[in-house]
């Protein structure tokens, strides 16, 4: 089915608490969405979001982002007042996130709300716990502990707990019960807010596209629970880290520093925590992207404390037999394989083995930056079965891209494109148009380049920090004129529901 979306991620939603969320503006842009006439709403990774702020290092691959979470609901459930959130600071720009405002605002607000709460025997709220438990009662330790801490990584917390002692593990429970029991209650809060506003994108015939990342971070329950699961050595430290080699973007390649997959243990299970895993992700999202998808034929190796990724090498990766045990447990399942970067033959064999469809990014076509070849970017060259983008999170946005290509780039944009040299019109247009007319069977356009931004509204720069994922919209960017336009192209194009 040929179909269209838009990736928008949940942090840059209109609200008047700092940062989107699911609040009453979310619903009205899924309104707005389905006026556009389109099928999918794609978003970054939910979890909760540590050092740099990246939703691709998260505190826990289940948990949910409490900053996600809609005050005026609380409000609504008695649990907060209307002066209370108003009287917060959520610093003074409101189409940027602050998020040093936003950690010192909301979370005193979330721990009043958790305070009047008294719904700790409504029997939703002990099935909640019963169904989640496998991952619930490590992250609620993992961030009490981390809060006693003042947000210490929990590889420099005392032995007895960094090693998981059973006995210093009990203690913990029983003086952190209070801290634990509020990091229950905002999954709680984070399920059934989130839950409410999938289910009334479903109904207005709004698709999820949810994006996982295929690490977690080294600073997550995730690995101090399980660290069976890494690469780690008998102190618990990783042997090696997660990045990806120099390219035409970064010199010395990029070092992510996420601990490393033990494929051997992995196999060995049956790979029942991915099947866990994506289990809970097709409970949350329709689709799934999973990012970095060439990870599972061949990962990037850094050794630990290398201060740049020029000394990693390449090892196979689990292959197939990881989405065979998937498929086998959960049945088939859609999935987008972000198969970006350098690929090689067993890569896209991969891809092809699976059936998941790939992703084309139109900026490669015409990038000489980039080092995979931009020939399969060219929309000539797809098959159905990808997924177009006009640029990704990570990406600059089309029109910002244009002004920072070669001059003999933009030639080639102008020419492929059909744009007199000097034209007024804006360029995003046309760039959207070569997408959406594409043979790809769905094409994902960031809301930026749908609003013809430059790149002040870039979402992240790869391998930088203290300014990425800020970027917000206004309430007056989703007008009925942009709607109507989006709707017609795509009609136009034989994308419509």
């Amino acid at each position: 089915m040929r179909a269209s979306g838009i990736l928008m991620p949940i942090s840059s939603l209109p609200s008047p608490y700092g940062i989107g969320c699911f609040s009453r503006e979310a619903y009205a842009f899924v309104d707005w969405l389905a006026q556009a006439g389109q099928t999918f709403w794609q978003i970054l990774p939910l979890g909760p979001t540590g050092f740099g702020d990246s939703p691709y290092q998260s505190f826990s691959t289940f948990a949910g982002n409490p900053y996600f979470l809609d005050l005026d609901a609380l409000v609504e459930e008695g649990l907060l007042t209307s002066a209370e959130c108003a009287g917060a600071d959520w610093g003074d720009d409101p189409a940027r996130v602050a998020y040093d405002k936003l950690y010192q605002s909301r979370y005193p607000l979330l721990r009043r709300a958790f305070h009047r709460w008294r719904g700790a025997d409504e029997p939703d709220y002990r099935t909640f716990l019963s169904e989640n438990r496998d991952w619930l009662e490590d992250y609620a330790l993992f961030m009490a502990l981390k809060n006693a801490r003042n947000g210490a990584s929990w590889d420099t917390w005392e032995d007895e707990l960094r090693l998981r002692d059973p006995g210093a593990l009990e203690r913990a429970r029983g003086e952190l019960a209070e801290e634990r029991a509020f990091q229950c209650f905002l999954q709680y809060e984070f399920d059934r807010q989130w839950g409410a506003l999938k289910r009334y994108a479903n109904g207005k015939g709004i698709r999820i596209i949810g994006d996982i990342p295929i690490y977690v971070a080294f600073d997550s329950s995730d690995t101090w629970a399980n660290p069976e699961l890494f690469q780690l050595d008998g102190d618990r430290r990783p042997t090696g880290v997660s990045g990806v080699p120099q390219d035409g973007f970064s010199a010395t390649g990029q070092l992510w520093g996420n601990p490393l997959y033990d494929w051997d243990y992995h196999r060995a299970t049956g790979f029942a925590w991915w099947i866990a895993r994506l289990a809970r992700c097709y409970r949350r999202y329709d689709v799934v992207r999973i990012d970095h998808f060439r990870g599972f034929d061949e990962y990037f190796a850094i050794p630990y404390g290398a201060e740049n990724a020029l000394s990693g090498v390449w090892k196979p990766g689990p292959g197939s037999a990881l989405f065979d045990a998937v498929r086998a447990a959960l049945g088939e399942k859609p999935v987008i394989a972000e198969d970006l970067g350098y690929l090689t033959d067993s890569v896209r064999r991969l891809v092809q083995a699976c059936g998941f469809p790939g992703m084309k990014v139109l900026e490669f076509a015409f990038d000489s930056r980039d080092s995979s070849g931009a020939a399969e970017y060219f929309p000539y060259n797809y098959t159905p079965n990808c997924v177009v983008y006009t640029g990704t999170h990570d990406n600059e946005t089309v029109e910002g891209w244009y002004e920072t290509i070669l001059p003999e780039e933009r030639a080639l944009v102008r020419e492929y494109l059909g744009r007199p040299e000097g034209t007024a019109q804006p360029l995003h247009w046309d760039f959207i148009r070569a997408a959406m007319s594409s043979v790809a069977k769905w094409c994902v356009v960031p809301m930026q380049d749908y609003l013809g931004l430059d790149n002040r509204a870039r979402m992240n720069q790869p391998s930088t920090v203290g300014k990425n994922w800020r970027w917000r919209a206004s309430p007056a960017d989703f007008s009925p004129e942009l709607a109507g336009r989006i709707r017609r192209m795509t009609a136009c194009y034989g994308r419509m529901p």
